[in-house]
């Protein structure tokens, strides 16, 4: 009897899908509070979709599409250029780094209304401090495994 007890107190890890564990947790939170959001807001939203459609297609207002399209590159090669370099740097979460800092600095060029040298120079300070903080926390002080 009293090692069927203790038993409750085993722990097994299946490290070949314990990464997946948070993960799946999030995904299933954000699924959940999507179908909330549509559920409550169905009336705001579907006439909200259908007026971007019609701006996105240029029938209607204004559509900025060198920020539309460069941020879907950026976010593109962001990601498949954080792959190439976790391959150079394997788990130490260098490649996070170089290319938070790359991607970063980018996007905001990209959607800066209007350059100067002090705007340069706030740009380039945030792309430096912010991922190098996220950085920080997550892969020193939480070690969590980043590419």
């Amino acid at each position: 009897m009293d090692s069927h007890w203790l038993s409750l107190f085993d722990v097994t890890i299946d490290f070949s899908q314990s990464h997946l564990f948070f993960p799946r947790i999030v995904t299933t939170l954000l699924g959940i509070l999507l179908a909330m959001i549509l559920v409550t807001r169905y009336r705001r939203i579907v006439p909200a979709l259908r007026h971007a459609g019609r701006v996105v297609g240029g029938r209607e207002g204004n559509f900025d599409r060198k920020r539309f399209f460069g941020t879907l590159v950026l976010v593109t090669l962001y990601f498949y250029l954080m792959g190439v370099l976790s391959d150079v740097f394997p788990n130490t979460g260098y490649s996070f780094l170089i290319m938070s800092v790359l991607f970063v600095f980018s996007l905001s060029l990209l959607y800066a209304e209007r350059l100067s040298r002090r705007i340069l120079l706030i740009i380039t300070l945030n792309a430096l401090i912010a991922p190098a903080i996220a950085w920080y926390v997550l892969a020193q002080l939480f070690r969590i495994t980043l590419p």
